[in-house]
């Protein structure tokens, strides 16, 4: 059975500005980077056979630090890049309420094809990986986005839950279905 522990990435600039990143590639700020060190610690005495991570930096980045612990091969797969915000891209949490209330933002990705490449994603992992326990280092909208689309119970807590940097969550290959174990968990963070 496939296990995959989900890793949102460290903390950014514009993450702690509340600016809506999307794919524009921002790096670590030193809050992430002590974020992604501080998970690579906690996981160290864990057991994991490979980490992939989205291509942007501020996953990678985090990535790398983790894997300072683990010493695993890392892949990078374009499936778990996060979401495209089109026109909202790069702007602060109160000008988006401003201009689009409804979160409808012009020229972002849907979110049922947002949804649909992250399932297609970790369908890829379940074939290519089978029976391995696999780190996948991604964004808040995309791990939120596969999480929600796993879970069946549309009442969960987990579909208002806010991801924090570097939170775990984790989701597992049973009977051909996956189930999601936990989620949001940051106790390992010192902040």
């Amino acid at each position: 059975m496939t296990a995959i522990c989900l890793i949102r990435h460290g903390e950014t600039d514009w993450n702690a500005q509340g600016r809506l990143q999307g794919r524009t590639d921002i790096p670590l700020n030193e809050t992430g980077k002590r974020q992604a060190k501080e998970t690579g610690e906690f996981l160290k005495d864990t057991s994991w056979d490979l980490i992939i991570t989205s291509p942007l930096i501020r996953a990678k980045e985090t990535a790398e630090i983790i894997n300072q612990y683990l010493h695993l091969d890392i892949i990078e797969m374009e499936d778990f890049i996060e979401r495209n915000y089109g026109d909202a891209e790069g702007m602060p949490f109160a000008d988006r309420m401003k201009l689009y209330p409804d979160k409808n933002y012009p020229n972002q990705e849907t979110k049922e094809a947002l949804a649909d490449r992250l399932m297609a994603g970790i369908e890829k992992i379940s074939e290519q990986y089978p029976n391995q326990k696999i780190l996948l280092v991604a964004h808040g909208a995309a791990i939120h986005t596969l999480l929600t689309k796993i879970t069946i119970d549309d009442d969960s807590e987990l579909h208002q839950t806010k991801l924090v940097n570097a939170c775990l969550s984790n989701i597992r290959m049973l009977k051909n279905k996956w189930h999601v174990e936990d989620y949001n968990l940051s106790d390992h963070l010192s902040n």
